[in-house]
C-alpha cells in the first residue's frame, strides 16, 4: 500500500475474536490468567501480554504503525521522544564506546546526551555534520553511533543523509536519526540506509497537543534491545496514550499536506516583511514538502513581548506541531539550557522565534503575522 492509504489502514492489536472498528483501550496494569500453567504460556511466547509496563495492544499498536509509516521492521512506544531517543542510545553504546553527535540539536536533546548519557560513560563529541570532513576524523576505534536530526531543531538544516550513510557504513557504524519534524511523510531515513528512527510522537505523530509519547523504530534486533531498556528502566507509555497518539496518526498525511502548504506561504511572506531579518525554511527537503515550521529571525528594534502579544489567536507555547499555529521562543524554551556562546556558536539568538504552522487558512496566518510584526515596532 502507498502512504496515504498505510496511514489510515494500520495493523489491529486487538485481543479478542470479535473484532472493534476501532482498537479497544487496554487500560490495565496487568493481564489475566486462568491458572498458574496458563501465565506460563506468556513465558513461553504463547501470549503477548502479561504486565503493561512490559507490553500493552495499545502501546504495542502505536509503535508498529509507525515503523510501518517508517518502512521500519519493528517499533516500540516510549513515554517521551527522549525515553526513546535514551532507549535508541542504550541499545547501541555501552560504557566506554564513543558516539558522534550533531551539535545543532533539540536543547533538550543536547541536554540528555551531554550530561546524562554522558554520565553513562558513554564519550560524546559534539560535530557540525555539514564538515564530513570533521565527522570522520572524529570517529575513533570505539565509536559505534553518529546521531543526528533529518531537519534541525530550530534553524532547520536538511541532514544529508547519504553522506552520513555512506560514512557510517565505511566505519562500521550505526546511524540514528531523529526524525521528528520531518516525520515520515516527508522524509524516511531508513529508506536512505539509517539504522535507527525516533519521533517525539507528542509532535506530528500525535498531532493534537494532547498526548506526551515517543517512538524507535528500526530492525527487529535493535528494536527489540531499546524495548528491555524501555522495560527495565520503566519509561513505557501508557495505553491511553498510546490510543490518543494512534487515532492522531491516521490524519498525519491530511495534517502535514495542508501545513507544509501554509508554512511555504508564510515563509515566502515573511521575507518580504519589513523587521524581519532573516527567514528559516528549508528547501528541497522532500518531493512531498519542506515541513511545517518556519523560523524567523527579527531586527534589534522589534519587541518580541509586543510582538506575540499581538498575535491574537495564535498561542505563545513551548512546544510545537499541533493542529493550531503556535510559536515559540528558542532561548527561553528549547534551547535554554545552552550556555549563551554555545547558542551564539549555533546562530540561536535573543530576537529569534519558532513558528509551528497550523491547518487553519494560510492567509489568516499571514494577516496576524505581518500585522503583529508591524505593531512591534
Amino acid at each position: 500500500m502507498k502512504f496515504n492509504t498505510k496511514n489510515v489502514h494500520m495493523k489491529s492489536h486487538q485481543l479478542k475474536t470479535d473484532k472493534s472498528k476501532a482498537t479497544p483501550i487496554y487500560q490495565t496494569s496487568a493481564f489475566a490468567f486462568t491458572d498458574l500453567d496458563d501465565m506460563e504460556t506468556y513465558f513461553n511466547g504463547e501470549k503477548n501480554y502479561l504486565y503493561t509496563r512490559m507490553g500493552n495492544p495499545n502501546t504495542d499498536e502505536l509503535g508498529q504503525a509507525v515503523a510501518d509509516m517508517e518502512n521500519a521492521e519493528a517499533g516500540v512506544a516510549s513515554a517521551s521522544g527522549l525515553s526513546a531517543i535514551l532507549a535508541g542510545f542504550l541499545a547501541v553504546a555501552k560504557p566506554g564506546d564513543h558516539v558522534i553527535v550533531a551539535e545543532d540539536l533539540y536543547g533538550g536533546t543536547f541536554q540528555l546526551i551531554d550530561e546524562e548519557i554522558r554520565g553513562l560513560g558513554i564519550a560524546i563529541d559534539f560535530i557540525d555534520m555539514t564538515n564530513l570532513k570533521a565527522v570522520e576524523d572524529a570517529v575513533t576505534e570505539k565509536t559505534v553511533l553518529i546521531y543526528t536530526e533529518s531537519i534541525t531543531n530550530p534553524l532547520l538544516r536538511v541532514e544529508d543523509l547519504k553522506a552520513l550513510v555512506t560514512l557510517s557504513e565505511k566505519h562500521d557504524l550505526k546511524l540514528m536519526v531523529d526524525n521528528t519534524f520531518a516525520t515520515p511523510y516527508l522524509i524516511r531515513p531508513l529508506e536512505e540506509g539509517a539504522d535507527l528512527v525516533v519521533h517525539s510522537a507528542t509532535k506530528y505523530i500525535g498531532g493534537h497537543s494532547d498526548v506526551t509519547a515517543g517512538v524507535l523504530c528500526g530492525g527487529s534486533e535493535l528494536v527489540q534491545q531499546a524495548r528491555k531498556k524501555i522495560t527495565t528502566l520503566g519509561s513505557n507509555l501508557g495505553p491511553f496514550d498510546g490510543w490518543l497518539a494512534v487515532r492522531g496518526l491516521k490524519t498525519l498525511s491530511l495534517r502535514m499536506r495542508a501545513q507544509c502548504d501554509n508554512a511555504q506561504m508564510l515563509a515566502d511572506a515573511l521575507a518580504l516583511t519589513p523587521g524581519v531579518k532573516r527567514v528559516f525554511y528549508p528547501q528541497g527537503a522532500s518531493d512531498a514538502g519542506n515541513g511545517a515550521i518556519v523560523t524567523i529571525d527579527l531586527e534589534d528594534d522589534i519587541d518580541l513581548n509586543a510582538l506575540t502579544r499581538g498575535l491574537s489567536w495564535i498561542k505563545v507555547v513551548p512546544t510545537l506541531a499541533g493542529v493550531e499555529t503556535t510559536v515559540s521562543y528558542p532561548k527561553g524554551t528549547s534551547h535554554r539550557a545552552l550556555t549563551e556562546t554555545m547558542r551564539q556558536k549555533l546562530g540561536v539568538t535573543a530576537q529569534m522565534i519558532r513558528i509551528s504552522v497550523g491547518i487553519e487558512d494560510g492567509t489568516d496566518i499571514i494577516e496576524a503575522f505581518s500585522e503583529a510584526v508591524k505593531q512591534a515596532r
